[in-house]
């Protein structure tokens, strides 16, 4: 799968892991939005310095290259931000393992029975910030 910046994504396999629905769904599977490892982590801190945290379950691919977030069903369909990509999971109604979802992937943040998703809309603010954050940081070198 490409990215809009013509990389390739490497967590394609963690789109291939069976999730459950996220809590209070109608029993869909979630979607996984890839992005950069780099601009993934620069987000993840963005989301868990916030208020309120708001991050839900992360993946990173063996080779952290890139972080995947899981966020709302349906999400793939309007998704659009450069650089990054988002997918449909094949969720059959279990349970994300707190293991390694696949080979080659592990949870950065795991899923418990509670947790929710990340909001895509908040997710694509903190993706965003964290882009200027690392654009800003490396014009300074």
């Amino acid at each position: 799968m490409e990215t809009s910046g013509g990389s390739r994504t490497t967590v394609r396999h963690a789109a291939d892991q069976e999730f459950s629905a996220p809590p209070g769904d109608a029993g869909e599977a979630p979607d996984l939005v890839t992005v950069p490892a780099r601009q993934g982590l620069e987000a993840v801190d963005i989301l868990r310095r916030g208020a309120m945290p708001v991050v839900g379950p992360v993946l990173h691919d063996g080779s952290c290259d890139t972080l995947g977030f899981l966020v709302p069903p349906g999400t793939a369909e309007e998704w659009d931000m450069p650089g990054s990509a988002c997918t449909r999971t094949n969720g059959r109604g279990l349970r994300p393992p707190a293991g390694a979802p696949g080979s080659g992937s592990a949870w950065l943040l795991p899923p418990d029975d509670t947790g929710p998703v990340t909001d895509p809309a908040v997710l694509r603010e903190a993706l965003g910030e964290a882009a200027r954050m690392i654009e800003a940081a490396d014009r300074c070198r």
